[in-house]
């Protein structure tokens, strides 16, 4: 508890996991949707929706995270010195 309160650990690369799982259910429901005519899109639509929406979900949550990443790396090269 006293990393989080003191800020010494990141509790938002463990938010920004439960976003892509969510981000990813909400792809999967848009596509299915999309594909079985709740919006009027078709097959094709769907398909794309569920392939890039997937995709694109990934990406942003990765550039996140790499983020978090780069901000770890360098505290480690700053205790070094």
């Amino acid at each position: 508890m006293k990393d989080i309160f003191f800020f010494d650990s990141m509790l938002t690369p463990k938010i920004i996991t439960l976003l892509y799982w969510a981000g990813l259910i909400g792809v999967i429901v848009c596509g299915v949707a999309a594909m079985f005519g709740a919006f009027g899109m078709g097959l094709w639509s769907g398909l794309a929706i569920l392939i890039g929406g997937s995709i694109g979900i990934r990406l942003w949550c990765e550039l996140l995270i790499v983020m978090f990443k780069i901000n770890e790396n360098l505290r480690t090269v700053a205790a070094r010195q």
